[in-house]
């Protein structure tokens, strides 16, 4: 049996990511997570990605091609399975939304008020079992976002959120643990 651990920032943010289609919170869970990782970029460009689709979604296309573009530069050399995800349908997708953001962008404005550009949700395709069990099992303990925010904003939710963390790593680390969110699986033959 191999022992794999998984961040618990990390597995909110695909829960968020995957399930609500909410951006927003995705960049705050995340955004804690590249801090407390020394500002690791394979999160930076999975941070990224969030970001660009919350601007595409609320028309802010330049800010929206901006962090896409950002991201695809970021993870397009990052092995195709790391973090139990298909990194390169994840970067190709961002590749084909920021292709799509960059031609608006320079159309102009006054074409862009006539004709935006089609917005549609990424999905991040999980492919490490374990991952893929502890997701599952972490999406129904964490509450559905709606409405989703529109807008930056810390509050009431991010509190309650970073309080409950806190103390999940505290209990696990009285048990002996690693602060990390764990799942076994079968080593590969």
């Amino acid at each position: 049996m191999a022992h794999l651990s998984y961040e618990p920032l990390y597995v909110t943010y695909l829960v968020y990511f995957n399930r609500d289609r909410d951006y927003f919170e995705c960049h705050e869970v995340l955004e804690e997570l590249w801090l407390k990782l020394d500002r690791d970029p394979v999160y930076k460009g999975l941070l990224q990605v969030a970001v660009g689709l919350y601007h595409f979604r609320n028309g802010n296309y330049r800010g929206g091609h901006m962090m896409l573009d950002s991201a695809v530069h970021r993870l397009e050399h990052v092995p195709s399975q790391a973090l139990g995800i298909n990194m390169v349908k994840l970067v190709e997708e961002a590749r084909v939304c920021a292709r799509q953001l960059a031609e608006a962008v320079m159309t102009g404005t006054k074409e862009l008020q006539h004709q935006p550009p089609v917005y549609r949700d990424l999905t991040i395709e999980i492919v490490e079992p374990g991952l893929r069990r502890v997701v599952e099992k972490a999406s129904s303990s964490i509450p559905v976002n709606i409405p989703q925010q529109r807008g930056p904003r810390r509050g009431e939710k991010h509190e309650q959120r970073q309080q409950a963390l806190e103390a999940s790593i505290r209990r696990r680390q009285a048990a002996g643990g690693s602060g990390s969110v764990s799942a076994e699986t079968k080593d590969a033959p």
